[in-house]
C-alpha cells in the first residue's frame, strides 16, 4: 500500500473535494483522481462517492487505519531526521512541571551528552515521545501510596486507531480524551487509574508503546494564603475543601478533576484558572489569595502563603518514566539511574 495513495485519499476526504486535495498536496486534479483510483483498484472496492465527495463503508474503514499509518510515518520520519541532525550523546527529556525535582536534576548527564530538558503540560508528553521530539519522558498524578499508574515495567499500550488520530488531519469527529483513557492494540477502551480513580496518561492514536517506570512518591500538602482560616491547621482532610475556591491549574498544577475523582464529588470549584506551566507563578497566586492549590510537599510556598499536609485521604504524587520500548543509549543511562 502506498503511503502517498493514502495521503491523497485522506486529504480528499478531509477537504471533500478533488480540487481542493489538489490545491493543498501542490499536484494537479487528475493526479489526485488517480491516487484514489489506484486505491480502488488495489482494494477492489468503491471507497469514495463524487458527488458530494464522502467515503464508502469501504472507505470509512479504510480512513480508520489510514489516519494512524500516516502518524506513525510521519514521526519516524522526524526521529530519522533528528537523528541524522543531532550530535552523538543527544538526550531529551520531557517532564512535566512537578515532576522535575531533586531526583531528575541530579542523575542528568553532565559529561559528553547534550542535554535539552523540556518542561511541558503532562499530556503532551507521550505525543512529545511518539514523535520523536523527546528520547524520555516524566508524567505525575494523584495516587494512593505505593499503587502506580500502572504496574511497574508495564508498557503503555498505544492508543485507539482512530477518532482523535484524525485531529493532526484536521478531521474534527469523535473526540478523543488524550487524558484518563487509553486502548488495547484492538482498540477496546479501558481507564488503566480505574482501581484508584485517578487520571492517567495514555499514548497518542497509533503511536508505539511505551514502557512505564515508578521513580518517586511525596506527600502532598494544601498550599493557602497565609491569612486563610485554615492555614494554620497541622493538617487538613480533602472533604473538608470541597466548598473551597482553587487555582485551576492543569498544567502547572495537579488538575481539579483528580481531586473530584480522589473524593467522589463535584466540588473544588475553580476560582481562577491559570494555563501555563510555571509552579512559581501558581504559589504566587495563592499567596495573592486566588485560590488554594494542592501540590507535592517539595513544593515550597510562596512568601505570604502556607503549606499544610494532606493528611486524609492517603494519597501522593507520584512521578513516573516513559520511554520508548528500545530506548537511546543516553536515554536508557538515565532511566536506569532513575530506577535505582
Amino acid at each position: 500500500m502506498d503511503p502517498h495513495l493514502l495521503r491523497t485519499f485522506v486529504t480528499v476526504i478531509r477537504l471533500a473535494s478533488f480540487p481542493a486535495a489538489a490545491r493543498e498536496l501542490g499536484c494537479a486534479k487528475a493526479t489526485v483522481a488517480r491516487h484514489v483510483a489506484a486505491l480502488e483498484r488495489e482494494f477492489g472496492l468503491p471507497l469514495l462517492t463524487r458527488r458530494p465527495v464522502v467515503p464508502t463503508v469501504a472507505g470509512a474503514r479504510l480512513l480508520e487505519h489510514a489516519v494512524p499509518l500516516l502518524l506513525r510515518l510521519d514521526a519516524a520520519r522526524a526521529d530519522l531526521a533528528r537523528l541524522a541532525a543531532a550530535p552523538d550523546g543527544e538526550l531529551v527529556v520531557a517532564a512535566a512541571p512537578l515532576a522535575v525535582g531533586p531526583r531528575l536534576l541530579a542523575a542528568l548527564p553532565v559529561t559528553t551528552t547534550r542535554v535539552t530538558l523540556c518542561v511541558r503540560p503532562r499530556d503532551e508528553i507521550p505525543a512529545a515521545l511518539a514523535d520523536g521530539t523527546a528520547h524520555l519522558g516524566l508524567v505525575d498524578s494523584l495516587s494512593v501510596t505505593g499503587d502506580p499508574l500502572l504496574p511497574p515495567g508495564s508498557a503503555l499500550p498505544p492508543g485507539p486507531p482512530h477518532d482523535s488520530a484524525g485531529a493532526a488531519y484536521g478531521f474534527t469527529g469523535t473526540t478523543y480524551d488524550p487524558v484518563g483513557t487509553t486502548c488495547d492494540p484492538v482498540g477496546n477502551a479501558y481507564d488503566f487509574a480505574a482501581p484508584y480513580g485517578f487520571t492517567g496518561i495514555a499514548q497518542p492514536p497509533g503511536a508505539a508503546p511505551l514502557t512505564t517506570l515508578p521513580v518517586t512518591e511525596a506527600p502532598l500538602a494544601v498550599h493557602l494564603p497565609a491569612g486563610h482560616p485554615l492555614a494554620h491547621r497541622r493538617g487538613l482532610r480533602l472533604d473538608e475543601l470541597t466548598t473551597a475556591r482553587w487555582v485551576d491549574a492543569p498544567a502547572a498544577g495537579l488538575p481539579l478533576d483528580q481531586l473530584r475523582a480522589a473524593h467522589g464529588t463535584y466540588g473544588f470549584r475553580p476560582a481562577l484558572r491559570y494555563d501555563s506551566t510555571d509552579v512559581h507563578t501558581l504559589t504566587a497566586l495563592v499567596a495573592a489569595g486566588r485560590g488554594l492549590a494542592l501540590l507535592p510537599d517539595t513544593v515550597p510556598a510562596a512568601p505570604s502563603a502556607l503549606a499544610v499536609p494532606l493528611v486524609e485521604p492517603r494519597l501522593v504524587h507520584r512521578v513516573e518514566l516513559l520511554h520508548p520500548t528500545e530506548p537511546t543509549t543516553p536515554a536508557a543511562e538515565l532511566a536506569a539511574l532513575l530506577r535505582t
